[in-house]
């Protein structure tokens, strides 16, 4: 069992993960000028394993000096969001830069006409207090810059309650890992790699990690998601990506990669940090006029009154 990050070695990648209620009556979102979640350029490749330029403009990459460590995702022009654990061996942040904007891995294999990447250095790391192992592995980088927005590089939206994506099928995980837990490189061009997977329960999640035994729990503030069959799934060097579900043409983050036993194996789903349950955490920190937001959506507020009570139970 294991954390998904691959320290001080060439990056690639799999993916999968998982699911925990965030059961609030009404959805909150963290909010800014601006739109969050859109994507201005159409995906070329759909259902493949390879991405394409500007499909996630909110990935980012984050390296000690030029060794690729952790993937994260932009959630505005000063913040980015990872996990925690991709920062116990360097928690200086003169030593982290961001990288927004890329497609590949290595610099030398990017298209030099593409004027739109942006590399910015990390000014504070802000890891959540109640980090501990596998538990609330989610953490802050605030950027030492600010980020100019463009087609290729939009924020992503994080909501307050996501409960309303359990059992969802358009949800999608990217990262630069290795694809097999042999660690198994990417080929060149060392690609971003992108996977479609399914939101599981908790409960669903826990029985998959009892067969045939195995002691692996799964908290609160976890979800997992992946194929059962094992076929879609993170692997090492994936660790503080993006888990992302589409609802009405926007992007809202739900999951960041965290942990998992191997890599595609059957009965054992990705495990990821629930975004929603540290919601509140992430608008303490980020200022409001900072944070973009969605429009309003009417079918997220129908969703949380209709399906909230069902999950709760009767009084």
């Amino acid at each position: 069992m294991g954390e998904r990050s691959c320290p001080l070695l060439p990056p690639l990648l799999l993916l999968a993960l998982l699911w925990p209620p965030g059961l609030e009556k009404q959805a909150h979102r963290v909010s800014a000028p601006g739109p969050c979640g859109r994507r201005e350029v159409q995906p070329l490749i759909v259902g493949g394993v390879e991405s394409s330029r500007g499909r996630w403009p909110w990935q980012a990459l984050v390296r000690v000096r030029n060794v690729k460590m952790c993937g994260g995702s932009l959630l505005s022009r000063r913040w980015v969001l990872s996990a925690a654990h991709c920062f116990r061996r360097f928690s200086h942040a003169s030593r982290w830069i961001v990288q927004l904007g890329e497609l590949t891995l290595f610099s030398f294999w990017s298209l030099q006409a593409h004027g739109n990447r942006y590399r910015v250095k990390v000014k504070d790391i802000i890891v959540n207090p109640q980090d501990g192992g596998k538990f609330h592995d989610i953490a802050l980088l605030r950027l030492a810059s600010l980020v100019t927005y463009s087609k290729y590089i939009q924020p992503v939206c994080v909501l307050s309650s996501t409960f309303m994506f359990l059992h969802w099928s358009d949800c999608w995980v990217t990262g630069w890992g290795v694809i097999h837990e042999n660690m198994v490189p990417l080929p060149p061009p060392y690609r971003l790699r992108e996977v479609q997977v399914t939101i599981l329960n908790n409960s669903r999640c826990m029985e998959l990690f009892a067969l045939p035994f195995q002691r692996s729990s799964i908290s609160f503030d976890m979800l997992c998601a992946g194929a059962e069959n094992g076929s879609r799934d993170t692997c090492h060097g994936d660790s503080g990506g993006p888990l992302v579900c589409e609802l009405e043409g926007l992007w809202y983050q739900i999951g960041i990669v965290s942990w998992g036993v191997g890599c595609g194996r059957p009965n054992r789903p990705g495990v990821y940090t629930n975004v929603s349950l540290h919601f509140d955490w992430i608008r303490m920190l980020v200022s409001r006029n900072d944070m973009p937001r969605p429009d309003p959506s009417p079918v997220l507020l129908f969703l949380t009154l209709t399906w909230a009570p069902r999950l709760l139970g009767p009084a």
